[in-house]
């Protein structure tokens, strides 16, 4: 766990968030700040600060993230009709929380990005 990390205090528990999904390695909550109808965060619990810091032990995690989305994007009633899965890597992307996290996006016809 990192110093004064939100999702490794959330993880922790000593922040209580509203968990959509919970297993003994990642959880995923609502984002407090949407850019979509429907925006949920995936997070592992394990601190990575960044994708960049990702190495090749950690396949699997990558995968229980993207099965998590899946799962996620079902209960949301996305999968039919689409939802983006992205990463921002960076200040210069917009990550703001400097622990690995993916955003589930949906509940509306999303434009290109950036």
């Amino acid at each position: 766990m990192a110093v004064d990390c939100l999702f490794c205090e959330m993880a922790a528990g000593r922040i209580t968030v509203d968990r959509l999904y919970d297993t003994s390695e990642i959880f995923a909550v609502r984002d407090i700040n949407p850019r979509a109808p429907i925006h949920i965060l995936v997070i592992p619990k394990r601190h990575i600060a960044m994708v960049s810091d990702l190495g090749s032990d950690d396949g699997n995690l990558l995968a229980d993230m993207f099965v998590a989305a899946s799962e996620i994007a079902r209960s949301q009633g996305l999968h039919k009709s689409g939802y983006r899965c992205a990463f921002n890597v960076g200040a210069d992307a917009g990550q703001s929380v400097f622990h690995i996290h993916m955003h589930v996006l949906g509940g509306q016809k999303l434009g290109p990005e950036a």
